[in-house]
């Protein structure tokens, strides 16, 4: 994918790490049909920036512009990877995948599915004889078939869940087809196979959350308005970004959505680096509700479906507030064809309470700053879910991630009455919530100082010695290797990680560094013997630590959709045991939503926050904020506005 490089007021210029743009894509395209993929039957699913190597950039070496493409031969079904180089238009590599490989899938072969089952005779037969004749109003919707010890034969499978509306407007998620699932064959067109077991009633209670159908809206809450007379604090050179002391590059890609780039901070007038590197990895959504089509819905909404390309087209007002800078996205259709996703990406700032504030009580005075971040978005619809994915960069050198779940549960039907233990009840009329998970892995390429860091794990300790019983402190041990680097998360034990720098020191001459604070540090609830926590390895533990390789990307592997999982990945990089101390190195930290469903949740859910916080952690010889102006006190005639408001 691309981002846009129209700016508030300066001209956008060319970077090596530049997304491609609308015509580096239809140039990539033009060069692959022109040779290896010109048969009709090749489909692409993904046309992205190969992103230079680091340490040419480092040097500030010249870089050529190259594209990095996966297609599939829908007639073969069998994909490729390939490497076009866009000055010379020559395919620079092209390799084929193992056979039983699938790439993600495509926007379009969603729809492809959903239009075939209503079409398809054994389907319609299936559902007249469940009383379901109005195919308009039924709606199937394609899931991956995972793994579940079955050989797909090198078919690229789609399994449909099914739902009905009561009219075109309804929520489909209040009546759910139970037991009734339909498989649909990329390859070859056809649906293979209808899963018509026990027949359940629909529920009938309406769903929806609509204004027409909620009644009309409150009245008794005034308007916030968010104004910056001056305008944004930002500046924005194409792609390149400075904010207070911050400073990164923007990037976005169909697998990741939003990508963050050498992200450095501002020091006594240096840009020290931070991280180089920052994106979401891969997520997980596993159900634990036994029953036969809850099952199996586990969905690896990055590496199956490449979430970035389901990013929202965001609007002023309604997903983002204030004074705002837009980035669109590009990427391609299924044929090739650039695709533009407008305002793909969110920027904009945010008041952030007090940064600090102390009260002299003697003398009477007060001094108090405050706190702002700024936040880079983007939203991405998943079939019944909604993902915002936001980063937030704060004037004391913190990062945070955090992850707004939102949208509508994945429902399931039980004979009215019932009541299941692994789910919430929604309404007396059958309808249920399935308990579930939604695990994410966020890949960072931390460059703290420079390429040489070091990891240790921190734990607070209850010394032996200790006659006041009061007595406790943090202890440092540092990680050695990747396998002794991979790590769970310890409440009981205030358990946090550090990255640090041994050849940069601070003003007390220990390593400059930053902590990982592992917030929602939860782990798969599933038994390392079923299928999804074999695919889904990284998921088992909340830290890795690895020695940067540019190949190693994601952390279920390159290509998780119907992977039996383990021979690619986090858990297969690890077996090496490379030495990870004063190396360059890539934290991989896994995070989560324990999803208890709750009646709240329905019909549609309320955000729910989830993430992880970065600090300075000795990366500054004391607090960076002090040059911080006093906030204002203003006044009008019904308020005061105070500087020392929360």
């Amino acid at each position: 994918m691309s981002v846009s490089t129209e700016t508030h007021s300066v001209v956008g210029v060319s970077h090596p790490l530049d997304p491609l743009s609308r015509a580096e894509i239809s140039r990539a395209v033009s060069v692959l049909k022109d040779g290896q993929a010109a048969a009709e039957s090749f489909r692409f699913i993904s046309v992205e920036l190969r992103e230079p190597a680091k340490e040419l950039l480092r040097a500030g070496s010249e870089t050529v512009r190259e594209a990095d493409a996966v297609l599939v031969d829908r007639g073969t079904g069998i994909a490729y990877a390939a490497v076009v180089g866009l000055d010379s238009g020559v395919v620079e590599t092209w390799t084929q995948l193992a056979s039983g490989v699938q790439p993600p899938f495509m926007l379009d072969e969603f729809a492809e599915c959903e239009q075939a089952c209503r079409k398809d005779p054994n389907v319609i037969a299936a559902l007249a004889a469940r009383g379901l004749t109005d195919l308009g109003l039924v709606c199937f919707e394609p899931w991956s078939v995972g793994y579940f010890g079955e050989d797909a034969q090198g078919r690229r499978l789609m399994r449909a869940l099914v739902f009905v509306r009561d009219n075109p407007t309804d929520s489909p998620y209040a009546h759910p087809i139970e037991n009734f699932v339909v498989f649909y064959d990329l390859s070859s067109g056809t649906v293979v196979k209808v899963e018509d077991n026990e027949a359940i009633p629909v529920p009938s209670a309406s769903g929806n959350y609509l204004p027409e159908y909620v009644g009309p809206a409150r009245t008794d809450l005034n308007p916030i308005s968010i104004t910056q007379p001056k305008g944004p604090s930002f500046k924005v050179t194409g792609n390149h970004v400075r904010w207070a002391d911050w400073s990164f590059r923007v990037g976005f890609t169909p697998r990741e959505g939003l990508v963050l780039h050498q992200l450095r901070f501002r020091d006594q007038g240096i840009d020290r680096p931070v991280i180089n590197r920052a994106s979401l990895s891969e997520m997980v959504v596993p159900y634990g509700d036994p029953a036969p089509v809850q099952a199996k819905k586990n969905a690896f909404d990055s590496g199956e479906y490449n979430i970035g390309n389901m990013a929202n087209s965001l609007k002023l007002g309604c997903d983002c507030l204030g004074e705002i800078k837009y980035f669109d996205g590009i990427t391609t259709d299924s044929h090739g064809n650039p695709m533009t996703i407008e305002n793909a990406i969110c920027m904009h700032e945010e008041d952030d309470s007090i940064m600090w504030k102390h009260f002299d009580f003697r003398e009477g005075t007060a001094e108090v700053r405050r706190s702002r971040k700024l936040v880079i978005s983007f939203i991405a619809t998943v079939a019944n879910y909604e993902y915002g994915f936001y980063w937030h960069l704060y004037l004391d050198g913190s990062i945070e991630f955090l992850v707004k779940a939102t949208g509508i549960l994945s429902t399931a039907a039980q004979h009215p009455g019932e009541k299941t233990p692994y789910g919430q009840a929604l309404n007396n009329d059958g309808l249920y919530g399935p308990i579930h998970q939604h695990m994410f892995n966020v890949r960072m390429d931390f460059e703290i100082d420079g390429p040489r860091n070091a990891v240790y794990e921190v734990d607070m300790e209850i010394p032996e010695n200790n006659p006041t019983h009061t007595a406790f402190k943090a202890v440092d041990r540092l990680l050695e290797t990747e396998q002794a680097a991979i790590r769970k998360a310890d409440v009981s034990k205030h358990r946090f990680w550090k990255i640090a720098n041994h050849d940069s020191r601070n003003i007390v001459d220990e390593p400059v560094a930053y902590r990982l604070i592992p917030t929602n540090g939860i782990t798969l609830a599933a038994g390392d013997e079923s299928y999804v926590s074999q695919r889904a390895q990284f998921a088992r533990n909340n830290l890795w630590v690895t020695a940067y390789d540019r190949n190693e990307r994601f952390a279920a592997g390159e290509f998780p959709n119907q992977s039996t999982g383990g021979d690619d990945g986090l858990p297969a990089w690890t077996q090496a045991d490379r030495n990870i101390v004063d190396k360059d190195l890539v934290l991989w930290y896994t995070f989560g939503m324990h999803h208890v469903v709750r009646l709240e949740d329905w019909p549609v859910m309320p955000r729910q926050n989830i993430g992880f916080m970065l600090e300075p952690h000795g990366f500054f010889n004391q607090n960076p904020t002090l040059n911080l102006p006093s906030p204002e006190t203003t006044t009008n005639t019904n308020t005061t506005h105070c500087c020392n408001q929360n």
